[in-house]
């Protein structure tokens, strides 16, 4: 039998693992986080976007190319076996830039996490309802989900009127038919944040008895982290109405910030629903960097994602925090796109056959999937 080199073994098993992209990391950076996570669809992204499909838009009247622009910024949740990923799809509108084109949110279901099949049209959109003063033209936009133990889906999403993002609730029964149940915050304290910028909640999940993850109930209230530049904390009783967590003095508290000298010296943005584990509370954030106070091998303005422990007990309670992002743009298309810096932008994270699942928003353009190794 003919010997491989090294070179030779190491190259090949960087084909096997799914292209030349690196050999993924064998180990994590602290004990309690989740992962290490590799790249396994063969360097390509899982979707992108469509210059032909069709649909009849409301706010216009007219037949739109709904995600002809780009299809970004996942959400993913496992039902009937199967995993649904919850995208955000831009239509092109006028001018290119950032927050000029209307969003919408558009289905891709996979059965073994590899190969997703799209929905023709837009699931969740900007309607003729009770929630145009706020969606209208702009859209909804970076979607998170959680199911809760009674089977209830739980959508929380920015509503993007152009004018103020607002973070907002919708409801569903079987993923289909929703209700939307406007902004988090419009009945806390007669709308004291509802005119003020916010977006990204994401709720604390666990895994339960049957390895699905719900809502989880911590001192009887569920909690999400949320906003950027820094993250805020809020909790509910009815996963609807929320009451963001705020000081003795009635001002809002961020549970993380921004630190200069690592690589989220810019902003820190909520990512996924967070995981309640044994070591506390995992939350998995999107880090920007400012080079110039951060890490300069980085650049300005470039997305990584970052994770955070806090106490399982007092969600407002940092206890650790990862020094290094655990991933990073490195692919072309998580490089190159709209957003010219470079994203890997995390939003939805799953446990599917034994194993994590996230999936990841590409320099606002594509969507990318990891995955941990089988976990049992």
């Amino acid at each position: 039998m003919k010997k491989i080199s090294f070179l030779g073994a190491t190259l090949l098993y960087v084909l096997f693992m799914g292209g030349m992209q690196g050999i993924a990391q064998e180990t994590k950076e602290k004990e309690w986080m989740l992962g290490p996570f590799q790249r396994f669809t063969q360097g390509k992204p899982i979707i992108s976007k469509d210059t032909l499909s069709t649909f009849n838009d409301p706010m216009s009247g007219k037949e739109v190319r709904w995600e002809s622009m780009a299809t970004f910024n996942p959400a993913a949740i496992v039902k009937d076996g199967k995993i649904n990923v919850f995208y955000r799809a831009e239509e092109r509108v006028g001018e290119d830039g950032i927050g000029t084109h209307t969003s919408r949110l558009g289905l891709a279901i996979s059965e073994d996490g590899v190969k997703y099949t799209r929905k023709e049209k837009p699931v969740f959109y900007p309607d003729n309802d009770d929630q145009k003063k706020y969606e209208w033209t702009g859209g909804t936009e970076d979607p998170r989900i959680i199911e809760t133990e009674d089977g209830t889906y739980v959508l929380t999403y920015t509503q993007w009127n152009r004018d103020t993002p607002r973070l907002a609730v919708a409801t569903s029964k079987d993923l289909k038919n929703w209700e939307k149940h406007g902004p988090a915050f419009e009945e806390y304290k007669d709308g004291k944040y509802n005119d003020m910028h916010t977006k990204s909640g994401a709720i604390v999940s666990k895994l339960n008895e049957d390895g699905k993850l719900v809502a989880a109930k911590i001192d009887g209230k569920y909690w999400m982290y949320y906003g950027v530049p820094h993250i805020w904390l809020a909790s509910s009783t009815d996963l609807v109405n929320w009451e963001p967590v705020e000081d003795y003095e009635g001002n809002l508290t961020p549970v993380l910030n921004p630190r200069p000298g690592y690589f989220d010296s810019w902003l820190v943005e909520a990512g996924p629903p967070p995981i309640l584990t044994e070591d506390g509370i995992v939350v998995l954030y999107n880090a920007g960097n400012s080079k110039n106070i951060g890490v300069k091998e980085l650049g300005n303005r470039i997305y990584t994602g970052g994770q955070a422990l806090f106490d399982a007990n007092e969600p407002w309670k940092l206890l650790d925090r990862a020094d290094k992002p655990f991933i990073k743009p490195e692919l072309p298309f998580e490089k190159s796109g709209q957003y010219k810096d470079g994203t890997t932008f995390i939003e939805g994270l799953v446990y599917f056959n034994d194993a994590w699942y996230l999936y990841y928003g590409t320099a606002d353009s594509m969507v990318g999937v990891v995955k941990s190794k089988p976990c049992k």
